[in-house]
């Protein structure tokens, strides 16, 4: 072996700048057998962060269910989650952050977030049908806040539109915890032949690896290592950290990396993300049992100058790894360049298992590659937890002046978290592609599997008031949500991916919050049988003043075997009945009305009962087949009045919803008696719309199911939102729904 290189000798001081600790310095050294060099450093920095290792969540993740008969990827071993959905098919789908970079830089953290999770699709050989976004902004009334929000959403639309991958749906909340800590959680929904399914790893001594795609530069330089920290003035100068994305580089790379994957030219192929050609290799090489000797003069570099610390650790986007099988060299470069994309072998596979990096006849790091991944050489730590103090006193409540209802309600549909997403989903297109079942606008999305009359539905959950209050209870509350909202379109759940956004978890009262967060995801999962295919943790969405509220967006995915059988969440025509399906057990506590009119986010939140959340699905399910539902929703922020309005408000979101000839509701139920009954929020309900002639055997269904159902009004097409006691006019209410986000996006 010849001397390694390195530009300084390094010491612990050096290590430390680089986000690592005394011990894991040590550890390092330990692994090597000496001091690492300058380009060794990096690479153990960018891998041993957070945002690569998991180090600080690990251990907790592991106690989530992974199990399923549908399970054709295992958690965590490839760049997405698959769950076989029959006839050879598998869905591939993932959610992932991109909150630090978009706090710096609103249109590329976005726009890259949107690129990133595409790959991550495509590179297991399936071709993206939807995408979905999470969203989490502070108060838009904010100028900041208003920049940062309208920078992002014009990033994602911007960046998916020109892949042509349509928007399925999302969700978009605001809270003033967000307003240093914004989030953006971009999630993918791809389909790929079971029997095509690309692996990212390699194998085979001798055989090529190759570099295909955009040329490196040195945007996102300890972008992995950024996200790993909190957010200060300091690190939101640190616009070197974020990526810049270009999409039609990508869709060029989406096609030829398709193309790829129908040959049978390579062993493997993966993205280079989050700390970019070091993550690449030493993933594939450790999954595989190998390693690799990489050549960084053969790298395609847009910038002149740079090192082999800045080529192992550039993030620039739209590049991918691939280790092509001896022999057939040819192929794969014929490909990528027939895309007009770079290919280049930069090394080949050995036996040795270590990641062996040169540089202008320089021999910069030798790196065992197990040593730097996750399940291999990075940490692992269970940090210290405390229950936070807050737990109990929130729990007491508020007092609150009720205002008239229909003033309530007319301030809760025009409230940022309840109105119309118009300007926001006008921005992305929902229509490409053809494939739209159900489009943004109802609670889950819907996409028709290309060749096929099955459908995926989607959506992405988190009520993170209720996971504040109680972390277990409210992250089983998302989960359930998801599942509600999927299943409302007549799909059943088969898998959830999560994105679980944090604080530091150095302090006990975080780590708390996210351990129970963990438990209750875990709970619902094992609830409803379905596995968690993987995900993403976003810990140190912390400033100054504080952490955020606890998000663990769920990403749900479920699966309808009939399309044309899929299930609209408006209201269809007039004389229909309404019908209130579960436990309805409405609150106070973490609501959107007490937040509206009592400033406060506290008091006891919607009681759990598992139970009942899986024989809502059923029951939704199993009527969806029967062909009997005109429309159903799930109950959630605003609450029943809210839910009900909505039934005729949001159709015009979709083209589907617009042919709808409801223009009104009169609610006959003598048991919505005040504010709470109608703006309070429950868990394990949803309204449905039936044909009288079919109410008998809706209630069959219900009983059969053991799920309540009652009878509270029917459609109309008078235009009035009638609710007994109180109404308004669809014009009246539509005038306040859509001018919700309208002068935000002006």
């Amino acid at each position: 072996m010849s001397e390694l290189y390195s530009e300084k000798e390094i010491t612990v001081a050096d290590a430390l700048d680089h986000g690592l600790t005394e011990e894991e310095f040590e550890k390092i050294e330990g692994y090597l057998g000496r001091r690492p060099t300058v380009t060794e450093l990096g690479i153990y920095s960018g891998l041993w962060s957070e945002h690569c290792s998991y180090k600080n969540s690990i251990l907790l993740l592991k106690t989530l269910p992974t199990e399923s008969t549908r399970l054709a990827a295992k958690t965590g071993e490839e760049n997405a989650g698959a769950l076989d959905i029959g006839d050879g098919l598998c869905v591939v789908f993932k959610i992932e952050s991109h909150n630090h970079p978009t706090a710096v830089e609103p249109y590329q953290g976005a726009a890259t977030g949107v690129g990133g999770i595409m790959r991550d699709i495509f590179t297991m050989g399936a071709r993206p049908i939807c995408s979905l976004n999470s969203l989490r902004f502070g108060p838009p009334t904010d100028k900041r806040n208003r920049y940062l929000l309208t920078r992002a959403v014009k990033g994602i639309g911007d960046y998916g539109n020109s892949l042509g991958v349509p928007v399925s749906g999302g969700e978009i909340l605001f809270d003033e915890s967000y307003s240093r800590n914004c989030l953006v959680n971009a999630m993918t929904v791809g389909i790929v032949r079971r029997d095509r399914m690309v692996k990212a790893t390699a194998a085979g001594k001798g055989n090529p690896v190759f570099y295909v795609g955009a040329k490196t530069g040195r945007d996102g330089i300890h972008g992995a290592s950024f996200a790993s920290q909190d957010l200060s003035q300091e690190s939101e100068s640190r616009r070197s950290a974020v990526q810049v994305g270009d999409p039609f580089m990508e869709k060029l790379l989406m096609e030829a990396s398709l193309e790829l994957a129908q040959t049978d030219s390579f062993i493997g192929m993966q993205d280079m993300g989050a700390a970019g050609l070091s993550c690449a290799s030493s993933e594939m090489s450790a999954k595989g049992n190998v390693g690799m000797d990489l050549n960084l003069d053969l790298v395609p570099l847009r910038e002149k100058g740079m090192n082999a610390y800045e080529i192992m650790l550039s993030e620039s986007q739209e590049r991918m790894l691939v280790v092509g099988k001896l022999g057939q060299e040819k192929t794969i470069t014929d490909i990528f360049h027939r895309w007009g994309l770079d290919a280049v072998q930069i090394g080949t596979v050995t036996d040795d298992g270590k990641l062996n990096i040169r540089w202008q006849n320089k021999h910069c790091a030798s790196i065992p590659a197990s040593s730097l991944v996750l399940g291999g050489g990075a940490p692992r730590y269970k940090r210290e937890t405390r229950k936070p103090e807050y737990l109990e006193t929130k729990r007491k409540g508020s007092e609150v002046q009720h205002p008239a209802p229909v003033d309530a309600l007319i301030g809760l549909l025009s409230s940022p978290n309840v109105c119309s997403r118009r300007p926001v989903v006008e921005q992305y297109d929902a229509e490409v592609g053809l494939g739209r079942v159900l489009g943004p606008g109802g609670d889950g999305g819907v996409a028709r599997v290309p060749g096929s009359r099955k459908g995926i539905a989607v959506s992405t959950d988190c009520n993170s008031r209720f996971t504040y209050l109680n972390p277990r209870q409210g992250a089983a509350l998302a989960v359930f949500e998801s599942a509600r909202n999927v299943a409302v379109t007549g799909a059943l759940p088969i898998g959830i991916t999560n994105c679980l956004n944090f604080g530091n978890p150095k302090i006990p009262e975080n780590y708390y919050v996210f351990s129970e967060c963990i438990g209750g995801m875990a709970d619902a999962c094992r609830a409803l049988g379905i596995p968690v295919t993987g995900g993403n943790v976003s810990f140190y969405n912390e400033s100054e003043e504080g952490p955020i509220l606890p998000t663990p967006t769920i990403g749900m995915v479920g699966l309808i075997e009939n399309v044309d059988k899929a299930v609209p969440a408006w209201f269809q025509k007039p004389g229909d009945e309404i019908l209130l399906i579960g436990n309805f057990a409405p609150v106070l506590g973490g609501s959107e009305y007490l937040k509206l009119y009592a400033g406060k986010i506290d008091g006891e939140i919607p009681r759990v009962n598992a139970d009942a959340e899986v024989a809502l699905v059923q029951f939704l399910v199993k009527a969806a087949e029967s062909g009997l539902l005109a429309s159903a929703k799930d109950l959630s922020l605003g609450g029943l009045a809210c839910a009900l309005s909505k039934s005729i408000l949001s159709k015009n979101l979709d083209p589907r919803g617009r042919k709808a000839s409801a223009t009104g509701f009169h609610i006959t139920s003598s048991h919505f008696s005040d504010n709470v009954a109608w703006f309070g929020e429950t868990a394990g309900c949803a309204i449905v719309s039936v044909s009288p002639d079919n109410v008998p055997n809706i209630l069959k269904i219900a009983a059969d199911a053991n799920v309540p159902a009652q009878r509270i009004g029917n459609t109309t097409g008078d235009g009035e939102l009638n609710f007994g006691k109180f109404k308004a006019t669809t014009a009246q209410a539509s005038e306040a729904f859509e001018k919700g986000l309208v002068q935000i996006f002006a």
